[in-house]
């Protein structure tokens, strides 16, 4: 006899409300940007306070990433893994761009650690942030032995590429062993591994659903312990699937139309940043509530950044014939 036992479900706080909302909220300013209105949304912690897109991909780093790192022009699965992850370590445009003024394309074939690691050397020196504030990159000094962090990075990025890294990725039959394999080494935490194996899945080489695998990080565990005041049988995982799957019943719940990204429903790499930023919201939105971490301000103050987006998306995903009907 086979006998069935459910799980405990989870018990939502006050605060799942707000995450809806915040994400329906912050999806209707994507839209409002896009058609040019200058006013974006009457929320008074949206507009002093800087948060990502409802989806990922939508953010400014994500768009230049698969627009000008990924899709700029057709590469070898060595050169996409080496620019993606090259790219990713630093999270940060200018750094990018800082590499093309100085070597022109930016190759595996032509890297060179020295040349690179001399160049963010100066920069540095002058004052210029090398890195995204986004993540947190341990130095990895233990594992490359240099003094400065940049150079332990630029080591890795060469140790991974010269363990056949590409073909590895490829050869992958899901997401989370592509997680996993990342996992495997130095100075990449689970937290960083989830989101790289995102950023690989955005090209070609791989083509996974953004459905198949998630890892929360540190923000997204102090936004679900706001959102919820029990787990229930579930773990932190579960947690952003179980909102995932019901992203429309509660949309519906709460009578908000949500705009989705031209049809595509919220996947779990959105739901799990999503959780980050409630967290952050929360902080002003609901004082009282306290996360893991403490915090109880939100640090980064928005600025209106006026360069457009030419937005494109990993083209599997066939969104970019919608993008052309905008105005």
């Amino acid at each position: 006899m086979n006998i069935h036992i459910s799980r405990r479900p989870p018990v939502a706080s006050k605060v799942l409300d707000t995450y809806w909302r915040f994400a329906a909220a912050r999806q209707e300013i994507f839209f409002a940007r896009l058609a040019g209105n200058n006013q974006l949304t009457d929320d008074s912690v949206l507009r002093k306070h800087k948060f990502t897109n409802a989806y990922r991909a939508a953010d400014r780093v994500s768009q230049y990433l698969i627009r000008n790192v990924i899709y700029d022009q057709e590469r070898s699965p060595d050169e996409l893994v080496f620019r993606i992850i090259l790219f990713k370590i630093f999270n940060k445009i200018e750094t990018w761009q800082l590499l093309e003024h100085e070597f022109g394309e930016v190759t595996w074939k032509n890297f060179e650690v020295g040349q690179y690691a001399k160049l963010l050397n100066i920069a540095m020196n002058a004052g210029a942030p090398i890195y995204s504030g986004a993540y947190l990159m341990t130095s990895g000094t233990s594992a490359f032995g240099q003094s400065r962090k940049h150079e332990n990075h630029l080591r890795l990025i060469e140790h991974m590429m010269r363990s056949d890294l590409a073909n590895q990725v490829q050869q992958a039959a899901s997401m989370e062993q592509v997680y996993q394999l990342l996992l495997s080494y130095p100075t990449i935490g689970k937290f960083l591994a989830y989101q790289y194996a995102t950023d690989l899945n955005y090209s070609k080489l791989t083509n996974f659903s953004e459905m198949d695998f998630v890892m929360p990080g540190p923000g997204a565990r102090d936004g679900i312990r706001k959102c919820f005041v029990d787990l229930g049988d579930y773990n932190e995982a579960d947690i952003i699937r179980y909102v995932t799957d019901r992203q429309e019943q509660e949309f519906e719940r709460l009578g908000i139309e949500f705009m989705t990204l031209w049809g595509r429903p919220l996947q779990l790499i959105d739901c799990q940043n999503l959780f980050c930023e409630t967290d952050k919201y929360a902080r002003v939105a609901h004082p009282e509530i306290s996360d893991i971490s403490g915090r109880t301000r939100i640090k980064q103050v928005y600025c209106r950044n006026d360069q457009e987006i030419d937005y494109f998306f990993p083209p599997k995903w066939e969104l970019n014939e919608q993008l052309k009907t905008l105005p």
